[in-house]
């Protein structure tokens, strides 16, 4: 068994009393992303908790932003009202017109919050807690050599304390091994809860769909070393299981990230065909690093 090569944290080494005093010798403006599309079951419960425990008075986090990704629901409305500041992800940089899916509304994220620490969890999470918080943003303030944590838990399934990540196992875990081993012992390379900073995300292409996740992890291993890159367990996390007939395009998007990046490289699109289903086409529509963008440099001189 491979021992972890990352530096390796608990949630549990941090508190938010700490972490906050830290934060503000350290002169540190914390960003809380939620990205989020038809979340109206658990935006609101998720916002309320940020502001009432990190942020009203204890002042971990400075701002909790979500980004609307085309909700058909009310879940702009009922993030406003538990006191998020939410956009449109169309309303990011028009001036580089429109793009779709996962990556597109983490990029448009960063350029829409005011931190230079900017923490990102999934918005559909059933037992969110600070923990998620703190696990995060420690490690970026305790040590400024980390740029990027990566979180990892426990996914229960249908009552059984395992079993959750099926995506995470079948195809991002052997396309690592495969292709890039030195990022093999990452916990949860698919993890939707991770925190950075903006010095470097703002120099990072984002993938729009789902192969953000890993493709930041390959780009940010190339451009700045593992070294740069931490791990922190969250615990367990909850959230709603997606049917294998949505898992199937989420596994070949990542299958597409991993190949654009390696020595083989990706050509074209690939078509996933099975029995009874439309066919899907997926391939690998980038957004380049915010950086080079005009636009986004105006916006944070």
């Amino acid at each position: 068994m491979h021992r972890l090569r990352y530096q390796t944290f608990h949630h549990t080494d941090f508190t938010a009393r700490e972490l906050a005093a830290e934060k503000t010798r350290l002169g540190h403006v914390v960003s809380m992303c939620l990205p989020a599309r038809d979340e109206a079951a658990t935006i609101g419960q998720n916002v309320q908790l940020l502001r009432e425990t990190l942020m009203d008075g204890l002042g971990l986090i400075d701002e909790i932003l979500v980004i609307d990704d085309h909700s058909h629901d009310r879940t702009a409305e009922i993030a406003a009202n538990a006191g998020a500041r939410v956009v449109g992800v169309n309303d990011v940089l028009p001036e580089v017109g429109p793009g779709e899916g996962k990556g597109e509304a983490l990029w448009k994220s960063v350029a829409a919050a005011e931190g230079d620490l900017i923490v990102w969890c999934d918005a559909d999470i059933l037992d969110f807690g600070p923990r998620f918080v703190e696990g995060l943003v420690g490690p970026l303030l305790a040590r400024p050599d980390i740029g990027f944590v990566k979180g990892f838990y426990d996914r229960p399934v249908d009552g059984g304390a395992y079993g959750g990540g099926r995506v995470t196992e079948l195809m991002a875990r052997p396309a690592l091994a495969t292709w890039f081993p030195h990022l093999a012992t990452i916990v949860q390379p698919l993890s939707g809860e991770y925190a950075g900073r903006r010095s470097l995300l703002e120099r990072l292409p984002f993938v729009q769909g789902y192969g953000v996740d890993i493709a930041l992890l390959i780009d940010i291993a190339a451009m700045d070393g593992t070294d740069a890159i931490a791990q922190v367990d969250l615990g367990t996390r909850r959230h709603r299981n997606r049917p294998l007939d949505e898992l199937g395009p989420q596994a070949l998007a990542v299958l597409q990230a991993v190949l654009s990046r390696s020595p083989m490289g990706l050509e074209h699109p690939a078509t996933l065909v099975r029995p009874n289903l439309e066919p899907v086409e997926i391939g690998i529509d980038e957004r380049p690093a915010l950086i080079d963008l005009p636009a986004y440099r105006r916006r944070s001189a």
